[in-house]
């Protein structure tokens, strides 16, 4: 058995995250290309799952962007008809930002997309529950 130490542990785990990302990144851009849509607004979509809504100023915070970007990002999506904003339920300055049916479908193609190319669907159910869980906890301690 190699040891392998705190240092190397942490680069090599590291190094597979940013090969992870990359593969998953190139997936999706092929994707977006053929909606006709940004990185960032797919992955938007990807955000505001169904049933699950925020204000812009949220998606702005997992988007890491500020909110004039996602402000016109939502417009942009909004006119193609994937997004709808209401009424917040109790801030009556802000607004909620929803997905509208065709955003639900689009949405739906871009997880079984990424679903049927995942590199997670090489591991075995319960080796995807450990990775869940793992990875759960390492974002938890950040």
């Amino acid at each position: 058995m190699v040891l392998v130490d705190d240092r190397q542990l942490t680069e090599e785990l590291h190094d597979y995250l940013f090969a992870l990302r990359t593969q998953v990144h190139a997936e999706l851009k092929d994707l977006a290309r053929e909606a006709g849509l940004t990185d960032t607004q797919t992955d938007a979509l990807w955000r505001l799952s169904r049933g699950r809504e925020m204000t812009a100023g949220r998606l702005a915070e997992l988007l890491q962007c500020d909110a004039s970007t996602a402000t016109s990002m939502i417009d942009r999506l909004e006119k193609r008809g994937l997004v709808r904003r209401v009424p917040h339920p109790v801030d009556r300055r802000a607004k909620v930002i929803q997905l509208t049916p065709e955003g639900c479908a689009l949405r739906d193609r871009v997880i079984e997309h990424t679903t049927e190319h995942s590199p997670f669907a090489r591991l075995d159910h319960e080796s995807r529950l450990r990775l869940r869980t793992l990875l759960r906890e390492a974002m938890d301690r950040s």
